[in-house]
């Protein structure tokens, strides 16, 4: 019923509990989960884990966060998406709240994403933070359109909201939309269409309530799910149904399960 959009099994703390993670995916009705890469270096191990597990899936990218790692090309990115279980490129996008001083190799980086993407037509995983304004502008000089993509872990506001959305992105929220602080987060839950709505983990970061403090797993996914589904009115059957339907689409899945060793 469920589809973790975005998290992070291959982290510490959580790969060594692979077996006891997906037992628990199982009896929470998560169906599939969509593992992220934020580094080359580290993207085997993306890999593995999705050509091991039928109901794993990967990404390939670089994230903002990261200085002094190897570099990513269209070139690289294009070879390493040429697999049936990379279904999306990133984790890419812009954050001026950790790094500061002259970004602009964080931007190139974010275009060189968005121009593989167009390239394999796979959709884009963005991550922003402090940096809305960039973010829009770059995903609209770069034809975000012909790709398509999530802004992950939403937390920007009402207005950034409405202007991805134009631009054709998906917005995906995380645990945070079930903090209590978290109303101007709920509003944007309440404005957003059902069928642009993601749901995810970001595990192992950012547990929802009731969990909030622990290290988050794809079976907390339910969570997200629930408040959504009060803030919308609906049943939250509805927004598992719905989320997972949103996936399908923006991610081909029903063709590409069909060629997925």
């Amino acid at each position: 019923m469920f589809t973790d959009s975005h998290c992070h099994l291959d982290f510490p703390g959580l790969v060594e509990q692979l077996p006891d993670i997906l037992n628990r995916m199982k009896e929470a009705q998560v169906s599939r989960v969509l593992c992220i890469s934020v580094q080359l270096e580290d993207f085997p191990n993306v890999l593995a884990l999705a050509e091991n597990h039928a109901n794993l899936w990967a990404t390939a990218g670089v994230h903002p966060d990261y200085e002094d790692i190897t570099e990513p090309t269209v070139e690289k990115l294009l070879e390493l998406a040429d697999h049936p279980k990379v279904i999306g490129i990133g984790e890419t996008g812009l954050d001026y709240f950790r790094l500061k001083g002259d970004l602009e190799w964080q931007r190139e980086r974010f275009r060189v994403h968005l121009r593989a993407a167009n390239i394999c037509k796979k959709p884009v995983i963005v991550h922003t933070r402090a940096a809305g304004d960039d973010t829009l502008r770059i995903l609209s000089e770069e034809n975000v359109q012909g790709c398509g993509g999530i802004i992950h872990c939403f937390t920007e506001s009402l207005e950034f909201a409405r202007q991805a959305l134009d631009l054709g992105m998906y917005l995906s929220f995380s645990g945070i939309v079930s903090f209590k602080n978290a109303s101007d987060l709920r509003e944007v839950a309440r404005f957003a269409p059902m069928d642009r709505i993601l749901i995810e983990t970001d595990s192992p970061y950012l547990a929802p309530v009731p969990h909030r403090g622990k290290t988050n797993e794809p079976s907390f996914v339910p969570h997200v799910a629930k408040v959504i589904a009060h803030e919308k009115g609906v049943a939250i059957e509805e927004v598992g149904i719905q989320t997972s339907a949103n996936f399908d689409r923006l991610f081909g899945m029903k063709q590409r399960e069909d060629v997925a060793v």
